[in-house]
């Protein structure tokens, strides 16, 4: 069991979680209400009305938000009321209103609070009582729109397992994940193993979804989940068989989605995953031919060839109900609570609840039908689910996240750190006294060292021209890849003792890294290198570099196909302004993996939180 000072630390970390990732590790948001690009303009002496509202539905709160705030309904003899909401994850708002919202890093208080799903309440709740503190949710909030967590499977998979004939459930997710077999079982052994993609379910509302949806498949109830049940065998067996089977973790379920559609087009999707647990919005947004869920200007929708059926689990699901929640917070005032209020009443109207079909969601106002494009056609079924769950109690829920992390597949990671010259530079421009690139991007590594677990294999690698006696050599293997039970002290004082050097040779180290993975590769466990440089290709030697690249990239394609592949992800941190991004996205999308901006060095921390969401 986690210590509830394990699980402070813990939350703290995860506090940074609300970050801009890009690339083919997914949109990035703007967390910033009152940036310069702020959509709504001045309040005047409106009342306003902070919103914070998970990320996948931020464009629609957006336009209802400007459509109340020059309605009547906005306007009383009293004054007027002004929503402005603004985009932030449901994990990293949890945690913020847990310890303490902290405008300068969290944006501003909101007044209402949207996440993704009303389990995170019952998590935030939770927590604050553990804290000696009192609720700060209602335990029965209004709900904005509802979609059904899913298994989101290709559809020859689906096709070969006979779906929706033959229905399937968890249960069969577990077999399938242990199978020897694999899908030479169902005649087509060109597929491989049975891989599946699920999120972390300290980020994600799909992942926390899936497993509050797995453990009670484990359990044959539909209610009541208790702690019992979490200790049980039965539980604890189900829950390791289904993650065997895992590709990685991640914060966002977009990172499987946009890499099941980049993978599409060289006709590869079915050798990346097997099944990912997404919401059925999801589903409707790739089938369309927009995985991220955002068309961006110029951007045409291009169908996949290969489309996703949604498989609604037999043993029930859970709906992601977007709470709409008046935070009882000391920030709130009585006439923000009034506007707030009016605004949750405005977005229940038939007119507003049929807007949320535009974009994949189905209406909760009971009273609206669920039309298109909640149709068979986009595969998603619009008489499904057949069994609903109910949300554990908020005890069990935070029980549920400490046995995830005890029962989550294990992860074998070989760290990479650049430690060329360029990490000297200040990281802030503005104070050249300050701290240097190096010196954060080693704070944030160490940090994030407490996320894995004694059983992961963490190794560390430092990179830079001229090294070793007869420097000769361009990178240096400070700790070999071992259990953290033995490595974790080792680590944190390498990591401190480094300094910057010379060069950058990115193409050498990475290939050279991979193939060190490769070549101790193990099967039960999630295998990746974790690489951050803040430059470009600097080995002093331009000849062949174009060649070094598509050698590299080749290798990277090569090892995630074929029935004996040996997939190694490399996730890349392009850090500060002059990092190489789109080399290191391809290196990134070339080993099915994801890339993450850190060019504020300021933003390494959250950074790393994302990346280690991965394992």
């Amino acid at each position: 069991m986690t210590t509830a000072s394990t699980w402070t630390r813990r939350a703290a970390f995860l506090a940074a979680s609300a970050l801009i990732i890009t690339g083919c590790g997914g949109g990035g948001s703007n967390e910033d209400p009152n940036a310069s690009d702020d959509p709504f303009g001045d309040p005047g002496n409106c009342t306003v009305i902070e919103t914070a509202v998970s990320s996948e539905k931020i464009d629609l709160m957006t336009d209802l938000a400007k459509q109340f705030n020059t309605s009547d309904e906005a306007k009383s003899d009293g004054g007027c009321v002004f929503v402005r909401p603004y985009s932030k994850a449901s994990g990293g708002a949890t945690t913020a209103l847990a310890e303490g919202w902290d405008e300068s890093a969290d944006g501003a208080k909101p007044v209402i609070w949207s996440p993704a799903a009303s389990s995170w309440g019952q998590i935030l709740n939770q927590r604050l009582a553990n804290d000696g503190q009192g609720e700060m949710v209602s335990a029965k909030p209004v709900s904005f729109m509802l979609t059904p967590l899913v298994i989101a499977m290709p559809k020859p998979m689906a096709d070969a397992l006979n779906y929706p004939e033959t229905p399937i459930g968890w249960a069969d997710i577990a077999e399938l994940s242990t199978s020897q077999e694999g899908w030479a079982k169902y005649g087509h052994p060109e597929w491989g193993a049975f891989k599946l993609g699920k999120t972390n379910p300290n980020f994600s509302t799909s992942g926390l979804s899936a497993l509050i949806s797995q453990t009670y498949a484990a359990t044959g109830k539909t209610r009541d989940l208790s702690t019992e049940d979490l200790n049980s065998a039965k539980v604890k067996d189900l829950a390791k068989q289904i993650e065997s089977s895992v590709v990685h973790y991640g914060d966002i379920t977009m990172t499987f989605l946009n890499n099941w559609y980049r993978t599409d087009r060289s006709g590869t999707s079915l050798l990346y995953a097997s099944a990912v647990a997404v919401e059925e919005k999801s589903v409707v947004d790739y089938n369309s031919g927009n995985p991220d869920g955002v068309l961006e200007p110029g951007e045409t929708p291009r169908k996949p060839k290969v489309p996703l059926v949604s498989i609604y689990p037999k043993e029930g699901t859970l709906y992601s109900d977007s709470p709409l929640y008046v935070l009882d917070a000391e920030w709130v005032s009585e006439a923000q609570r009034d506007g707030a209020q009016a605004f949750i009443e405005f977005v229940q109207r038939p007119e507003a609840q049929r807007k949320v079909l535009d974009y994949g969601f189905r209406p909760a106002n009971p009273d609206v039908a669920v039309t298109r494009p909640i149709v068979k056609e986009n595969g998603v079924d619009p008489s499904q689910p057949a069994k609903l769950l109910q949300v554990p109690s908020p005890p069990v829920m935070i029980d549920l996240l400490d046995s995830w992390r005890n029962n989550r597949k294990g992860a074998r990671v070989l760290l990479v750190l650049d430690v060329s010259g360029s990490m000297e530079e200040p990281a802030d421009p503005e104070d050249p006294n300050g701290e240097t690139k190096l010196d954060l991007a080693k704070r944030a590594a160490i940090e994030a060292l407490g996320e894995f677990n004694s059983t992961d294999q963490v190794g560390l690698r430092v990179f830079t021209t001229n090294l070793g006696p007869n420097e000769d050599l361009n990178y240096l293997d400070v700790l070999p890849v071992q259990p953290m039970s033995t490595n974790r002290e080792k680590l944190r004082n390498q990591i401190r003792n480094q300094i910057p050097q010379y060069g950058t040779p990115l193409y050498d180290v990475t290939q050279s890294s991979f193939e060190e993975m490769t070549n101790s590769y193990d099967k039960t466990l999630i295998n990746a290198v974790v690489l951050l440089t803040d430059g470009v290709n600097d080995d002093g030697d331009t000849s062949d570099d174009r060649q070094q690249f598509q050698s590299l990239i080749t290798s990277l394609q090569n090892s995630t196909s074929g029935e004996n592949s040996k997939p190694v992800r490399v996730f890349t941190i392009a850090y500060g302004k002059s990092a190489d991004f789109d080399t290191l996205e391809d290196i990134a999308q070339a080993s099915n993996a994801a890339a993450y901006d850190a060019s504020d060095p300021a933003s390494i921390n959250k950074v790393f939180v994302a990346v280690l969401s991965n394992f």
